[in-house]
């Protein structure tokens, strides 16, 4: 599929010469929109355990998580070289001494390319993108932010705590460091959006400084505020159908060379409640690949 759009995957084909893997961890961070600091509630959607396999394991330091997932990944994807994805809540939130301390275990390791960082527009400043920076000398490095959407009124009603003018100055103070990619997380299907919405945030990402874009389906996943909202109301989810066809359309007016990094979420499925579909990744990969052979388009296929 990767004639149709600029993958992950072949990025690091091409940047390392072979395959390399993520190793996702968690490496002990907070979020301001659940420790009290904006909120305690957090985003309406948020679960780490449904998504981070080390969030739902009893307690493992950060060196044990990585020599854990790189001996099953060596032996499922036979790939030996190996990127450092800091997952669970908002990875620069904390002070510098936190934040120095955690990144470092990656240096005790030779098979680390990457660092890959995720967290919130809101949490980062100079101070911190000059720590990351620094790994850039020795690694490939990214921070993926979660944005979810350009629209202030669905990251209200989201909870989110933050605002797309916070994305937007997290992104122009980031591009100054140019040795730092810079990743953005789009949900699509969020509460009260059409596929036109949708679109419109693909149409300003497309003009912004963004290395590469996340994709999620909105669903629902068990303790999260939510799962409530979903039991009241019965929330208007996307089909697989409806998802396949934004998600093309939005990837038609991306640049050719903004990096895909994932093209649809899944779910722990105890955790799962809807939709079931996005746990079958499989299908939804052929259904997107179909629709792009159907329309006969592919990534930056349209004017923005």
């Amino acid at each position: 599929m990767d004639e149709y759009f600029y993958s992950f995957s072949r990025y690091l084909k091409d940047k390392f010469g072979q395959k390399v893997r993520r190793i996702s961890l968690d490496a002990g961070f907070d979020c301001p929109n659940i420790d009290g600091a904006i909120s305690s509630q957090g985003c309406v959607f948020c679960n780490n355990k449904s998504f981070s396999h080390f969030s739902r394991k009893s307690p493992l330091s950060l060196e044990e998580q990585i020599i854990q997932a790189k001996e099953y990944i060596r032996r499922r994807f036979k790939a030996n070289k190996f990127i450092a994805y800091f997952q669970s809540n908002s990875n620069t939130y904390g002070d510098l001494n936190f934040l120095k301390k955690q990144y470092d275990v990656v240096r005790k390791f030779d098979d680390i390319v990457g660092i890959a960082i995720s967290t919130r527009p809101d949490c980062i400043d100079e101070e911190k993108l000059s720590l990351i920076e620094d790994f850039a000398k020795d690694y490939e490095v990214y921070i993926e932010y979660g944005l979810q959407t350009i629209h202030d009124k669905t990251l209200k009603l989201i909870n989110r705590g933050h605002t797309f003018s916070d994305f937007q100055r997290a992104v122009e103070l980031t591009s100054k460091r140019s040795n730092i990619n810079i990743g953005v997380h789009v949900i699509l299907g969020l509460p009260g959006e059409v596929k036109s919405g949708m679109l419109e945030t693909a149409k300003i990402l497309a003009k912004m400084p963004i290395w590469g874009v996340k994709f999620h389906a909105l669903h629902v996943v068990r303790d999260t505020l939510l799962a409530g909202m979903h039991e009241q109301t019965k929330l208007n989810l996307l089909s697989l159908d409806e998802y396949v066809d934004i998600l093309v359309s939005f990837l038609e007016l991306l640049p050719k060379n903004q990096v895909i990094l994932r093209l649809v979420s899944d779910a722990h499925q105890d955790l799962l409640i809807a939709p079931s579909w996005v746990n079958d990744k499989g299908r939804a990969l052929k259904m997107i690949e179909d629709e792009f052979r159907k329309r006969q388009t592919c990534q930056g296929a349209l004017p923005r």
